[in-house]
């Protein structure tokens, strides 16, 4: 029994980061439900306006780029970065009408290798992506490139106490201090602020990162 536990967890938590065939599907419902609330605070947090460019990377169920798009309304173009080909293939399926006009536009990449020129977003977020990374330095540097001098850059992470309590956490999770993400931001040139969401049974923190200008 507890050899299947560890498999159905191990492949849960590998799902979390990669969501992928038919089990990929009620893992992408399962994020748009449980992550909606932290991503919702995260775009707000970007301080977010018309006609920018703005991407959501690692964007899992989706449910974080029809909030961009409002966002930047019909002038502005939003990214959308993922390392599933499935979550990618959703998405295309669920706005044939913004990729075809270009205000979307979705691409493979992960979180060290993003296919964006440097500078070239207003703002990003990425929600409950990092843990699936072991390169912190090199996420932060990556995420700092693409974010113009000036523009905002948001990472929403669940408390890591809290998380570290979660069966499926450790398998394949990386959970790092909060304290350890905010010098990880510094470090890329970034200046830092932090918030908390109250977020049961998951609290969330934001951690809303400026890129001098």
């Amino acid at each position: 029994m507890n050899g299947l536990r560890a498999r159905l967890l191990s492949t849960l938590a590998g799902q979390l980061g990669n969501p992928h065939g038919l089990l990929g599907k009620g893992v992408a419902f399962m994020l748009n439900r449980g992550n909606k609330r932290a991503i919702a605070a995260a775009v707000t947090a970007a301080a977010i306006t018309e006609s920018e460019t703005a991407a959501d990377l690692g964007f899992g169920g989706g449910a974080g780029l029809s909030l961009l798009l409002d966002r930047v309304g019909a002038n502005g173009i939003v990214h959308g970065i993922e390392l599933s080909a499935d979550m990618l293939a959703r998405a295309r399926a669920g706005y044939p009408r913004e990729t075809a006009a270009g205000r979307l536009r979705l691409a493979e990449g992960s979180l060290t290798a993003l296919p964006l020129a440097d500078d070239s977003l207003d703002a990003a977020i990425t929600v409950n992506t990092v843990y699936f990374v072991p390169e912190l330095d090199a996420v932060c540097t990556e995420l700092a490139r693409v974010i113009r001098p000036g523009g905002r850059l948001v990472i929403g992470i669940g408390d890591p106490d809290a998380m570290a309590k979660l069966p499926f956490t450790r398998y394949g999770f990386t959970l790092r201090p909060v304290a350890d993400v905010i010098a990880a931001l510094e470090k890329s040139g970034c200046v830092v602020t932090h918030e908390q969401l109250p977020n049961p049974p998951i609290p969330h923190h934001l951690l809303i990162a400026t890129k001098p200008a």
